[in-house]
């Protein structure tokens, strides 16, 4: 099982980014997919999610309305489309997966505790 995060880098305030999680080694339309970030010096956080099934999506408030959560089961990729960043956004990100929904809502909570991680990409929202 592999779940790999990408498309993090340097931009400024205001820009945009959209990060790829690439995955292999099980069927990702049984899975959900939750997005998480790790900022200097802080706990990991739950970002956004997107349920295997119908697609419903959930997000932090500190990033509701700006980012987006999506999936494509064909290309086994999942995506997070970040809008007007800030710089309080700057952080590693990574995505995971977990079968059950009891999993992916409490880990959104306690940034921990998912299937299946990926190794990170990091954002740098900076002027």
């Amino acid at each position: 099982v592999q779940l790999q995060a990408s498309g993090g880098g340097l931009v400024h305030p205001g820009g945009s980014l959209r990060l790829s999680c690439t995955t292999s080694g099980f069927t990702l339309d049984y899975y959900g997919i939750g997005w998480f970030r790790q900022a200097p010096g802080k706990e990991r956080e739950g970002v956004a999610c997107i349920a295997k099934s119908d697609h419903d999506t959930s997000y932090a408030d500190s990033v509701k309305g700006r980012f987006t959560v999506s999936r494509d089961n064909a290309k086994k990729t999942v995506y997070l489309q970040m809008d007007d960043l800030k710089p309080e956004d700057t952080a590693v990100y990574y995505c995971a997966a977990a079968r059950d929904l009891v999993t992916i809502v409490t880990a959104m909570i306690d940034g921990d505790g998912m299937d299946y991680w990926g190794k990170g990409t990091l954002v740098t929202v900076s002027s």
